[in-house]
């Protein structure tokens, strides 16, 4: 299954509040993979819809190479007030993710503002680096404040223990698996009430970075939050997470984009500086 325009458009719509009812039937496909002439470094050439993809001067992902972060002194504790809400499983043919809906799953204090979250997706191997190293995968956490302001909190996930929320919707995974769905359609699985505790669990230290989506169209001025602990993942929920994924999908990782100049912000509330 390949994403056309359409649906990665569908799909960045849908994380900043918009939800698109109906596609021209006619309309041009064109898909991106990670892989081959359509892989990441052609994105920005594939379409001018994605011209960001390789103009942009805020992309993400990148790498962090923590003796370069700064103490940011304005930023605060990392407030998050998830709660139970109903969620849909879905595969949008380029990654694995979990909609909330109108109601979101509860909300995020970044800067002083109220972020919603609203959908959550995993990547395989992970899309940031720490100081190099990548991980065996990432869970991204898509926000959106009542302004229209967009932000993305990041776990990256080692080679571990299980995670205990993908346990709690790995059936859902396998079912997930068997559906079909063409290049213009998603999948979806009902997983009914889902309890986000496991995602309140208290972060003492965390990187903060302006930059983008890290898929078609690529969009910019993104508030990026990535927590300093790394949290376990285990290899079968990995492969749980590739299964539903055509070939060209299963590593869905870009590669890491340059600075620009940028800085990254550290908070740590066990430092002193």
């Amino acid at each position: 299954m390949a994403p056309s325009v359409s649906s990665i458009f569908v799909f960045s719509l849908l994380l900043i509040g918009v939800f698109v009812q109906t596609h021209a039937k006619n309309e041009q496909s064109t898909t991106f993979s990670y892989e081959g002439s359509n892989g990441p470094e052609h994105w920005g050439s594939m379409s001018s819809k994605f011209a960001t993809c390789s103009k942009g001067k805020s992309q993400s992902p990148i790498d962090i190479v923590k003796d370069g972060a700064v103490f940011g002194k304005h930023l605060q504790k990392l407030v998050r007030r998830y709660n139970t809400a109903n969620a849909t499983l879905v595969n949008n043919g380029f990654n694995i993710g979990v909609d909330f809906g109108e109601k979101t799953g509860g909300v995020a204090v970044i800067d002083d503002k109220n972020y919603s979250l609203r959908q959550m997706h995993w990547h395989s191997p992970s899309e940031h680096l720490l100081n190099g190293e990548r991980f065996a995968a990432e869970l991204h956490l898509i926000h959106k404040a009542d302004d229209g302001g967009l932000s993305v909190i990041a776990i990256l996930l080692q080679d571990g223990d299980s995670d205990p929320l993908l346990g709690k919707i790995q059936d859902k995974l396998q079912e997930l698996t068997k559906e079909k769905c063409g290049s213009n359609e998603e999948a979806h699985i009902a997983l009914g009430e889902l309890n986000l505790k496991h995602l309140r669990k208290k972060t003492r230290k965390y990187y903060r970075y302006i930059g983008s989506f890290t898929v078609p169209p690529c969009t910019e001025n993104v508030i990026w939050t990535i927590l300093g602990k790394v949290r376990t993942i285990s290899k079968e929920q990995v492969e749980a997470l590739k299964a539903p994924l055509e070939p060209p999908y299963k590593k869905n990782a870009r590669p890491a984009q340059p600075l620009n100049g940028r800085k990254i912000e550290i908070y740590d509330e066990l430092s002193e500086y």
